[in-house]
């Protein structure tokens, strides 16, 4: 019996340790995979939790006859082909707000950082400390919602609120330029 069997057989026989060995083997890689298809590191961090949630659900009918690497690999670039197709067509504003800071640093244009820290100190706590948690120290939603006792849907919520209002500063302020369209959404979703 090979070893991915024997790891999958232990799994199915309800040992966390083999859970957790299965993801340790392949979470690099998956996530390797997921960055590179759909481009975006927060992204690939979502559909590769979805992976695995799908490769546990799915195990019973893996054959063993087969490796476990490419039948995983497939379903991480099926969950991502399925992301790529359900993402909205056009980019929102916040998702220009996202990109961002990598480019002000690159630029060096202080003062850009300026207003964007302006508007970050206007923010409520709760939507600030969510932000600089994901965005400057690079913590999880997990994470975050750990620390702050909420669930990660209310996490993913007060983030995206978070870079809305920052844009929307960064719009008044004619610091960005204003999508009409964009902004019309933004009002539809609150």
């Amino acid at each position: 019996m090979s070893e991915d069997a024997i790891l999958v057989r232990r799994i199915l026989q309800g040992d966390s340790s083999a859970m957790r060995e299965l993801v340790s083997r392949f979470q690099r890689e998956v996530y390797g995979l997921c960055v590179r298809y759909v481009g975006s590191p927060h992204d690939a961090e979502d559909i590769s939790q979805e992976v695995f949630v799908r490769v546990f659900r799915s195990l019973k009918s893996w054959d063993a006859n087969r490796p476990l690497r490419p039948w995983i690999s497939r379903i991480a670039v099926n969950r991502c082909r399925t992301w790529l197709a359900n993402r909205p067509k056009r980019p929102e504003p916040v998702d220009f707000l996202h990109e961002t800071p990598a480019r002000l640093i690159e630029d060096d244009s202080r003062e850009l950082v300026d207003e964007i820290q302006k508007a970050l100190d206007l923010l409520r706590p709760d939507y600030r400390g969510v932000f600089t948690m994901f965005h400057e120290q690079g913590c999880s939603y997990d994470e975050i919602a750990e620390v702050f006792d909420r669930p990660v849907g209310t996490i993913k919520t007060w983030l995206h609120r978070a870079r809305t209002e920052i844009l929307s500063y960064l719009q008044n302020r004619g610091m960005v330029p204003k999508d009409e369209s964009a902004e019309s959404n933004t009002l539809q979703t609150e």
